[in-house]
């Protein structure tokens, strides 16, 4: 009978136990305004996308939250001469599937990059990746290549188990495999992406026990989503229901300046478009200031570049656009066009870019633009405008501290399309400057050769660079540990509810 009741308050305590560690479960819900492309890292160059990898791979070289450079998976590197560097990675790191991390993984993963059109820009100048021993690889570039190490930071260069790739095939960015603080677990295309926490992370297990990124269009949507309690953190809150947040007692608000810029871009391969004269009179006919306070109630500031003024190379004194309807005329009629002419808009849901255009639809209206606002789904949106059947398109870039990474994959002519360029703007000259630039190891004369490059794209507007905006990040009270990165894609590692 002892042996009875004994085994039944062992039963009832190990159940007990259970439901406790049930009960300790912590789930953390992020809501964003659209799904990721692909888990493949190398696929798409966008930022829902990032956000998402950014938590399931580690990169060789991290870039902590002021823009510094810290080791990621590589111990350490060191720059043996102007083409060459050479990395020694960690020991010790496992990928999901429970394999470790070799250096065949980091070689395998390199060269698959350079052949990633959406990583071209980054990539394209590597020549040879090489395994120098077990725990060594040695990069070399075509030319001296000075933005290299900061592209090693790059969400794109997560490295991938070369098992798991080969194994996946076409369908690996469906199934992942990182070395991140989070295991991929399920994707529902559309609706959410499910991520575990790794227990075996090198850096220690992340702060909650899963990750889910919800996928919620609307912005005001997110903003009930955080008020029901249904998300925890959201992404991209609209301007508009930001008092809604802060007065919400349950609610905080992360508002950071970013290093990021939204435009206009058009299709300068098409007609009207074509023509320099059309591309400004539209920026004339433009009053952005009415789009900052009417969209992102003053959120945002006015651009004059499309670099943004915190990273390295701004150029303050570029040509700033403010409205001028005469001159946006006389530019019309100089261009052939003088009654104005039929054109599209086209734009995702994000709902700041939906109200931009049709602000820039009643503006234009003034100069005989009639313009049709058409609303696309993300991924078809990126795959479309990548193939250049746009008239113009709202749009938003994300660079890092460098002006390599703000103009190199936008404006240089090897990078038209998905690589970057979607305006398919070619300039020989611009091309000259960003090579130059990108090769030269003088910050002085770096910043010459992007400032020249800035003042080129503002006179010839292959884009129309409007605002950069704030990034307003909507979270519960009980969420610490968020760290805003500049470049908006977030590690949440640290990540921890009360």
């Amino acid at each position: 009978m002892n042996k009875k009741i004994l085994a039944l308050l062992t039963m009832a305590v190990l159940t007990l136990s259970s439901f406790t560690l049930q009960a300790k479960e912590t789930k953390l819900v992020v809501a964003q305004n659209s799904d990721a492309k692909s888990l493949n890292p190398q696929v798409s160059n966008d930022i829902p996308t990032h956000r998402v990898n950014i938590n399931i791979y580690d990169r060789l070289i991290e870039k902590d939250k002021d823009m510094n450079l810290v080791p990621g998976l590589a111990e350490s590197w060191e720059q043996v001469d102007p083409l060459t560097l050479v990395l020694k990675i960690r020991k010790g790191v496992k990928f999901h599937n429970g394999d470790p991390l070799t250096v065949g993984d980091v070689v395998f993963s390199l060269k698959k990059a350079t052949e990633a059109p959406s990583l071209m820009a980054y990539f394209g100048d590597l020549d040879k990746i090489e395994a120098v021993d077990e725990n060594t690889v040695k990069i070399t570039t075509k030319v001296p290549y000075g933005p290299l190490v900061n592209y090693l930071a790059h969400v794109g260069a997560g490295i991938m188990s070369e098992k798991a790739v080969t194994a996946g095939g076409n369908d690996y960015g469906q199934h992942p495999v990182g070395t991140g603080p989070f295991i991929f677990e399920s994707w529902t295309s559309g609706d959410r992406i499910v991520l575990k926490a790794n227990p075996d992370y090198y850096k220690g297990k992340p702060g909650v026990d899963s990750l889910t990124f919800r996928v919620i269009p609307e912005g005001t949507n997110r903003t009930i989503a955080l008020e029901t309690g249904e998300a925890d953190i959201a992404y991209d809150i609209d301007p508009i229901d930001m008092d809604m947040v802060k007065s919400n007692p349950k609610l905080k608000v992360d508002q950071n300046s970013a290093m990021s810029m939204t435009y206009l871009g058009f299709n300068t391969q098409r007609a009207p478009f074509d023509k320099k004269e059309v591309r400004q009179a539209i920026a004339y006919a433009t009053d952005v200031d009415s789009i900052i306070s009417a969209v992102f109630l003053k959120a945002a500031k006015k651009a004059n570049s499309p670099v943004s003024p915190n990273v390295f190379g701004y150029n303050k004194d570029a040509k700033l656009y403010t409205q001028n309807i005469a001159k946006a005329k006389e530019l019309l009629a100089k261009a052939g066009y003088p009654n104005g002419f039929k054109a599209r808009i086209w734009t995702n849901d994000k709902s700041v870019r939906k109200d931009t255009a049709v602000i820039l639809q009643d503006q234009l209206k003034q100069i005989g633009i009639d313009v049709q606002i058409e609303i696309l789904e993300w991924g078809s949106y990126l795959d479309r405008v990548a193939k250049g059947e746009h008239d113009m398109f709202i749009l938003g870039w994300s660079s890092s501290a460098d002006s390599d990474s703000a103009m190199y994959a936008l404006f240089h002519s090897k990078n038209l399309g998905g690589a970057g360029n979607r305006t398919f703007y070619k300039n020989p000259k611009v091309d000259e400057l960003l090579d130059k630039a990108r090769e030269s190891t003088v910050p002085e004369e770096r910043i010459k050769y992007y400032k020249e490059i800035q003042d080129i794209i503002q006179e010839e507007l292959p884009m129309f660079a409007l605002v950069y905006p704030d990034e307003i990040t909507g979270m519960q009270k009980n969420i610490e540990g968020f760290v805003f990165h500049p470049e908006g894609t977030h590690y949440l590692a640290p990540v921890t509810k009360k």
